[in-house]
């Protein structure tokens, strides 16, 4: 079965053709600058797959539905395409940022499926509204062929009331819906599973704490394989402090910055999103991979900024280390998490109460599926790249399979 893949942003979409035989990628690339001057598509195919690895495709891509279709016809060209035609598509998985209590699990779309991702719109203004564009446009270009959604946050609506509940009067949560939603639902749900594996033990006996840490970043607290807690909440504004968002603020702090900088609701909540978090304190940039380098070269705030971040995940873990009763592993992952042994040692560092105690050699890795503690370690600390394009086909495979045998 061969299924795809697609992730719609605003202004852009990644896609990825796997076979889930093998679960490896036949193809996968990204469209860019939908909408505006100079969108382009950058095609890429696995080794062998075709006669071209690489394809640069400059066109006018004003909507979505333009820019699939230029997807589609990349993927069966006879030069670097990878199928024969687009009926061997089995199914089509969308990654959907915000399912609100509508969705707990990945779903078939339909008519009432799209009118609940419609409704879920004020929940993620930014995100929803490409990702249901996404979709609409697939049904049009490929009928017949399933649709699946598959949602960031479907992964934690297994938190119990006391964890997704705000301090706020329960009206608003009946009259708005108003709560601790959580995300990167599918990165979590793949590495926890991936751990159980590399752990050989059943993952609905294990207690695992997972860190996403990117430029958007989350920490959960899975039990049994369900989540039981996680940073992210209402929106993903909530929790740790990221590439350019603010994370965990007193309320307060907001109303005074409006007063202060004499900004409105709308511009207040840009501010928070985009202009703070590492971009803010260091001054540097939001890519980590350029904070470490300043801070490298003694760059005060650069440095400061690392601090920071590295002291939020701790204190998360210490946290969800209390919530779950003891943990069995830590999972770094996302590409923060994968790449920079620094920032983990960071993290790790003085965690010992805990039985976490790095292999500063392992600890050197980059990107690769691996055990990082010292042997002894009563607490693992394992580094699982993460697969959410692999996660979402895999729940797509399986709806398929169940409704359509």
């Amino acid at each position: 079965m061969k299924i795809l893949v697609i992730n719609c942003g605003s202004s852009s979409l990644k896609y990825q053709l796997l076979d889930m035989d093998t679960h490896h990628p036949l193809a996968k690339g990204l469209v860019e600058r939908i909408g505006m001057a100079g969108s382009v598509l950058t095609h890429r195919t696995a080794a062998g797959a075709a006669a071209v690895a690489k394809k640069v495709i400059e066109a006018d891509i004003p909507d979505h539905k333009v820019g699939i279709s230029l997807v589609l016809e990349a993927l069966v060209h006879p030069e670097y395409g990878v199928i024969k035609g687009l009926e061997d598509i089995s199914a089509v998985g969308h990654r959907v940022v915000h399912g609100g209590e509508k969705f707990s699990h990945s779903v078939i779309v339909d008519e009432e499926v799209l009118q609940g991702l419609r409704e879920c719109i004020e929940l993620a203004p930014l995100h929803n509204p490409p990702n249901i564009a996404g979709i609409e446009a697939c049904r049009k270009l490929m009928p017949g062929v399933p649709q699946i959604a598959v949602f960031d946050t479907a992964f934690h609506q297994t938190m119990p009331p006391y964890a997704y509940l705000y301090g706020l009067p329960y009206e608003l949560y009946e009259k708005y819906k108003i709560r601790k939603y959580g995300f990167h639902g599918t990165s979590h749900k793949y590495v926890s599973q991936r751990a159980a594996i590399l752990l050989c033990k059943p993952l609905a006996e294990l207690k695992l704490i997972s860190c996403h840490l990117g430029n958007g970043a989350s920490i959960a607290a899975i039990k049994g394989g369900k989540s039981i807690e996680t940073s992210m909440g209402f929106t993903p504004l909530e929790g740790l402090m990221m590439g350019t968002r603010s994370g965990d603020l007193d309320p307060a702090i907001v109303a005074f910055i409006m007063e202060k900088e004499n900004l409105s609701s709308d511009e207040v909540n840009d501010f928070l999103n985009k202009k703070c978090g590492v971009l803010g304190v260091s001054g540097v940039s939001s890519d980590f991979r350029d904070i470490e380098e300043a801070a490298l070269k003694g760059n005060y705030r650069a440095q400061l900024a690392l601090q920071i971040f590295a002291h939020d995940v701790k204190k998360y873990i210490g946290a969800y280390a209390a919530v779950l009763n003891g943990v069995d592993a830590i999972i770094f992952t996302a590409g923060l998490g994968e790449n920079s042994g620094s920032m983990r040692a960071d993290i790790c560092a003085n965690l010992d109460a805990f039985g976490i105690e790095l292999d500063l050699e392992k600890n050197k890795i980059r990107g690769e599926e691996v055990d990082i503690s010292v042997p002894d370690a009563a607490c693992r600390v394992l580094v699982i790249p993460t697969n959410e394009e692999l996660m979402i086909a895999s729940d797509t495979e399986a709806l398929v399979s169940k409704t359509f045998p």
